[in-house]
């Protein structure tokens, strides 16, 4: 359980258990895990000192003064669970770094054996990513019958090409739409496509086979 300390200079600090807090912390402290410990450290504080720890957290909009002391709590308790979550990694961090240092050591003491079996283990998640290149690749080769792509490329594949007036009729865009089609999803099909414009002739579109 997280548990916060907070010292006589209104300083809060989260720490991943009370054990850890104790061993870390010199100062005086008092320590609460919820708001209910909260209200009751509080209740007896004078409100300034409420106040005193609210504008002393980061980020905060500085106050003169709460409505009530419970008003004051529940902000500053909110508040400051970012420290509480900073602080479970921190607390939970240590045990699988035990675990990798004991199952590394573990394999260590099998030797060879261990060790052909992690190649064994790792060949085929290094194979599935090529798996999946290889279905996009196919994927990018061969569009979707129907489809936009589909039709813009047979109109692309022509040995002329596709004028932007063509492309624009055919698949009722607007310009900009036909541009952003080429450059974006036509790209990401793997196409590669070739723009030009004949000296007094229309935009054309064609795919550089």
């Amino acid at each position: 359980m997280t548990t916060f300390t907070i010292d006589s200079e209104n300083n809060i600090t989260a720490f991943g258990t009370p054990e850890e807090a104790a061993a870390t912390t010199t100062t005086p402290f008092d320590t609460f895990a919820s708001q209910k410990d909260l209200a009751e450290l509080a209740a007896a504080w004078p409100a300034e000192r409420l106040v005193a720890i609210w504008n002393s957290l980061a980020g905060v909009v500085p106050v003169e003064k709460f409505k009530s002391p419970k008003a004051a709590i529940s902000r500053i308790w909110t508040r400051i669970q970012s420290l509480g979550e900073a602080a479970k990694p921190k607390a939970e961090a240590t045990k699988p770094k035990a675990d990798k240092k004991a199952k590394g050591s573990a394999q260590g003491a099998k030797g060879a054996p261990a060790k052909a079996k992690t190649t064994k283990k790792t060949t085929p998640a290094k194979n599935a990513p090529k798996a999946r290149k290889a279905a996009k690749a196919q994927e990018s080769a061969g569009p979707r019958e129907g489809s936009k792509t589909a039709q813009v490329v047979a109109m692309l594949q022509r040995k002329g090409g596709a004028t932007l007036p063509e492309l624009m009729t055919k698949m009722g865009w607007q310009k900009h739409t036909v541009r952003g089609f080429m450059a974006g999803a036509m790209k990401k099909a793997g196409y590669t496509v070739e723009s030009f414009k004949p000296e007094g002739g229309e935009r054309t579109y064609r795919i550089n086979q």
